[in-house]
């Protein structure tokens, strides 16, 4: 039996969950999320705690189980602390702006990189410093859906990975870049 998908969720007192057939609603203080959950699970909401039942103990009902649970754990999670992913875009003349509510990136390209954020999500930039690129943008995305947060973190990360040798790039922050050695004359 999973170990995890065995723990029930407990609800806040400021958090209200319905289940409307295979539909699950987690409103909070933060706003509300909503998510289709697999036919193949049972999930029972009481007033205090939401517990995630299997049917069987097939592959499939034993893979969903967990999974299901930590979706559910994150949608309450998200709507009353809210997810947050911060990235450091490290190059010299790299900036990085919020301009309504697109974000907008020169790192390097001989235009503008500008991103839309997908509905729920947040754009905020600062500027701190970091030898020896000096003052680097810092890019910090913010909303309630974890997926959704992690995924367009991603998503700039993707416009200019991190490079090796002089390792430039957008990173997360506290992301270990394995530097290499560059060539060697004789």
């Amino acid at each position: 039996m999973s170990r995890i998908g065995k723990k029930p969720i407990a609800i806040p007192p400021a958090v209200e969950v319905s289940l409307n057939g295979q539909t699950i609603t987690v409103t909070g203080p933060r706003g509300s999320l909503r998510r289709e959950l697999h036919a193949e699970v049972d999930v029972e909401v009481s007033k205090t705690e939401i517990a995630v039942k299997r049917l069987s103990d097939s592959q499939l009902h034993r893979s969903l189980h967990g999974v299901t649970r930590t979706v559910i754990a994150n949608m309450v999670d998200g709507v009353t602390k809210g997810y947050v992913k911060k990235l450091e875009a490290a190059g010299v003349g790299w900036r990085a702006s919020v301009q309504g509510k697109k974000l907008v990136l020169t790192v390097g390209y001989s235009h503008p990189v500008e991103i839309d954020p997908p509905a729920g999500i947040e754009f905020k930039t600062e500027i701190v410093a970091k030898p020896p690129f000096g003052n680097i943008p810092l890019i910090t995305v913010s909303g309630n859906d974890k997926e959704a947060v992690g995924q367009t973190a991603a998503t700039i990360r993707g416009i200019r990975e991190p490079e090796p040798y002089l390792g430039k790039g957008i990173a997360y922050v506290g992301e270990k870049i394995r530097r290499k050695a560059g060539k060697t004359s004789k």
